[in-house]
C-alpha cells in the first residue's frame, strides 16, 4: 500500500528520494494531514497553512506538491520563495497566524533522504498524539483519494501565494537581543552554513559594523560535499575547525540542514559540545541576563541543566526525546529555554521550535557581553557545575537486529556500569541509566536514521569512553 513507508520519527517523516521518498507519497501524506486538521482543527485550517522547503534535490517541487494538496482541500497556503530555514518558517506561521504548517527538509541527514515536518499553530512541533492520527488516516487513503489543485490555478484562485518570512523573522529576533553592539564588537566569527537553508544568514544579520563574518560552505550544493551529512558535529566540522585557527576567530558557528540545529567551536578551533552550549545558554540567560524560569531538557541533555537550576532556583523538566515532547512542556511551563543533545534549542518569546540562527546569536551576545572567550565561558560554567565531559556514538547495526538488540537490553538489568553503581534507569525511549556520581549513559535508536546512538556524560573524557564502550557491549553491536 502506498501509505506503508510513512511513518513520524523523532521529528517528522524521512526516507530516501525516488524510493519512499516521492511526490505520491508527499501528496498521500498531505491529504492526510489536510483531512486530519480539517477535522480536528477545522477554524485554523480556514486560516491556512505555511508551506517551506530547504536546500535539497527538487526541494521545490515536494513543496508545491505539498501546496497543490492543501489547496485542492481548500486550505489557504502561503508558500516561501526560497529556501527557508525551519525556524524562519516556524516564526512565520505564528506571525501570519496561520492554522499550521508544513516544511519539507530531512535536516541533518544524509544527501540522498527528504523529509516533512508538520507544525502547529503555535509554531512548535505536532505533539505525538496528533501526528498518530494522521498516520492512522494515512492506513485509510490510496492515491484516488488525494485532491490537488495545480498551482497556478491555485494562485489564480487565492488559495496559494508566495512571500519571503525573512524581514518579520529579522524585527523579531532584533527584539530579542542588542543586535547593534554584536555588529559593533571588534572580533572574528566563522560561519558554516553547511550548504543547508542556513546560508547567508549570520551574514546578512551581522552586517553593517566592525564585527567581520567568514562563510563557509554558503552555496548550495545538494549533495553535500567534504561532509558525511549536514549536521554539526565534530566528524562534519574539521573546516571549521581550521578555518577558526587560521584567521584567528574568536568563535565558530555552525547550522544544520534546515539550520534549526547548532555547532560550535570555541577560539582554539576545539568542539563545544551540544551539552556544554546548552548549558552555556541556560547560564547567559540566568546569570548575564538575570532571568529567571523553567528549563526543559530531553534525558539525553545534560546534568549540568539541572545543578544550573539547583544553583539558580529554577524548575527542570525532563522529556523524552525530540521536539514534540519538549515543545509542549515548553509551552505547559511557560519555559526559559528548552532543548535537546542534538544540538537543537528553544526559547521564551519566541515560538517553542528549534532555531539554530537565534542560538547561534545569543552564544555569540554571551562572548561579546561577558568580555570572555569562549573557554573562559565554559571554565566559569564548570566552576559552578564541575567539570563535565560527553561523547555519543552513532553505529550502524543490521535492522533485523533490532528486536534482538532490544531483548538483550532489556533482559540485562546492569547494577553497575563501568564500575559506577546505577541509581536509576528507564526505558521509555531506549536504556537511560543514572550513575551514583551524577554521570549517566544512554543506548536508544533513532528516530530519524537507521542507526543507533549510544550517549554518556561524565566527569572526564577517559569515564565517558569506559561508559560507551561497556554500553555497547551491552547492546552487542
Amino acid at each position: 500500500m502506498e501509505s506503508s513507508p510513512i511513518k513520524f520519527g523523532t521529528d517528522g517523516w524521512r526516507a530516501v528520494i525516488g524510493a519512499d521518498y516521492t511526490v505520491a507519497n508527499v501528496r498521500l501524506l498531505t491529504q492526510a494531514v489536510a483531512q486530519y486538521w480539517q477535522e480536528a482543527h477545522p477554524d485554523e485550517a480556514a486560516r491556512g497553512f505555511v508551506v517551506a522547503y530547504d536546500t535539497r534535490f527538487n526541494a521545490e517541487m515536494f513543496a508545491e506538491a505539498a501546496a497543490e494538496v492543501l489547496a485542492g482541500n481548500n486550505i489557504p497556503v502561503a508558500l516561501t520563495r526560497a529556501p527557508t530555514p525551519t525556524p524562519v518558517f516556524a516564526h512565520a506561521i505564528v506571525d501570519r497566524q496561520a492554522g499550521g504548517g508544513i516544511t519539507l527538509t530531512a535536516s541533518h541527514n544524509p544527501f540522498d533522504y527528504q523529509g516533512y515536518k508538520v507544525r502547529s499553530a503555535y509554531g512548535g512541533a505536532t505533539p505525538p498524539e496528533e501526528l498518530a492520527k494522521i498516520e492512522g488516516i494515512l492506513t485509510t487513503l490510496s492515491s484516488g483519494d488525494v485532491r490537488a489543485t495545480p498551482l497556478a490555478q491555485a494562485e489564480k484562485q487565492g488559495l496559494c501565494a508566495r512571500f519571503d518570512p525573512a524581514p518579520r523573522y529579522l524585527d523579531h529576533i532584533g527584539r530579542m537581543l542588542d543586535l547593534e553592539s554584536v555588529r559593533a564588537w571588534d572580533g572574528k566569527l566563522v560561519v558554516d552554513a553547511m550548504y543547508g537553508a542556513g546560508r547567508d544568514w549570520f551574514s546578512n544579520i551581522l552586517q553593517g559594523g566592525s564585527l567581520r563574518v567568514y562563510d563557509l560552505h554558503n552555496e548550495r550544493n545538494p549533495q553535500f560535499p567534504d561532509m558525511h551529512n549536514p549536521e554539526p558535529i565534530p566528524g562534519n566540522l574539521q573546516r571549521l575547525f581550521d578555518v577558526v585557527r587560521q584567521m584567528d576567530a574568536h568563535l565558530g558557528l555552525a547550522t544544520d540542514g534546515d539550520a534549526d540545529r547548532l555547532g560550535a567551536c570555541d577560539e582554539n578551533g576545539e568542539f563545544l559540545n551540544q551539552l556544554t552550549v546548552m548549558s552555556l545558554l541556560a547560564l547567559y540567560f540566568l546569570e548575564a541576563r538575570g532571568l529567571r524560569g523553567p528549563i526543559v531538557k530531553t534525558y539525553t541533555s545534560s546534568a549540568m541543566l539541572t545543578r544550573l537550576g539547583e544553583h539558580f532556583d529554577v524548575p527542570v523538566y525532563e522529556t523524552p526525546v525530540g521536539f514534540k515532547y519538549v515543545a509542549p512542556k515548553m509551552l505547559e511551563t511557560d519555559a526559559l529555554l528548552g532543548g535537546e543533545e542534538s544540538g537543537g534549542y528553544a526559547f521564551h518569546g519566541h515560538v517553542p521550535e528549534r532555531d539554530g540562527i537565534l542560538a547561534g546569536l545569543f552564544l555569540l551576545d554571551y562572548v561579546v557581553q561577558s568580555g570572555r572567550t569562549p573557554t573562559e565561558l565554559v571554565e566559569h560554567l564548570f566552576s559552578l557545575v564541575g567539570p563535565h565531559s560527553y561523547d555519543r556514538l552513532d553505529l550502524d547495526f543490521p535492522q533485523e537486529e533490532r528486536e534482538n538488540i532490544t531483548a538483550r537490553m532489556r533482559a540485562h538489568e546492569p547494577t553497575t556500569i563501568a564500575n559506577r553503581e546505577v541509581v536509576a534507569s528507564r526505558t521509555e525511549d531506549g536504556f537511560h541509566y543514572t550513575l551514583q556520581d551524577g554521570a549517566w549513559v544512554c543506548v536508544r535508536f533513532s528516530g530519524t536514521e537507521p542507526i543507533m546512538r549510544i550517549y554518556a556524560e561524565a566527569d572526564s573524557p577517559d569515564s565517558v569512553q569506559a561508559l560507551l564502550q561497556v554500553a555497547r557491549a551491552l547492546a552487542g553491536v
